[in-house]
């Protein structure tokens, strides 16, 4: 089966992505918004105990942190992908990066550019329409970050939440 790790933010975060992404992301139906930790990967039963007993630990071992959100950007030229940026802050990189080593398979493609993506798969004229566009609002989100969720594929493509890993209270 297909797993993932991914940080959902709060309800205005993902009201106002989806208003982006209802129109403009294919995947729409798919997951909600989210910051991806990890990658799709794949786990049997067995494998699926070890992993969640280590984001368990992983989660006990960390304290809630702010992200903030303040502009929009692209991954163009390589793919015609829009996404909020989120600031790169160093807890949320660290969390990242503990989902990559240990018992984990290190899946990295690419290096971690924190985001949530707001519109992707799109014809070029219409990607530099909308990017125009939204370059030019202003956008300010800040959002604690006290958890993260395992996630699995089901059949249709569509992910779900597998569990729910609360940081440790201060």
């Amino acid at each position: 089966m297909n797993y993932g790790i991914a940080i959902f933010p709060s309800k205005p975060i993902q009201d106002q992505a989806n208003a982006f992404r209802k129109r403009y992301d294919p995947h729409y139906s798919l997951i909600p918004p989210h910051i991806t930790l990890k990658e799709s990967f794949e786990a049997n039963d067995e494998m699926l105990d070890n992993i969640t007993t280590e984001l368990k630990r992983i989660a006990d071992a960390a304290a809630p942190f702010q992200i903030n959100i303040n502009k929009v950007r692209t991954f163009s030229p390589v793919t015609n992908t829009i996404y909020f940026k989120v600031e790169p802050v160093q807890p949320l990189l660290d969390m990242q990066a503990l989902m990559h080593k240990g018992i984990f398979e290190d899946t990295n493609t690419h290096t971690f550019v924190p985001h949530i993506t707001i519109a992707q798969d799109l014809v070029h004229d219409e990607f530099m329409d909308v990017l125009g566009r939204l370059q030019m609002e202003e956008f300010h989100f800040e959002d604690t970050v006290d958890r993260f969720q395992l996630l699995y594929q089901l059949e249709n493509g569509s992910w779900t939440v597998y569990d729910t890993f609360v940081f440790r209270k201060e």
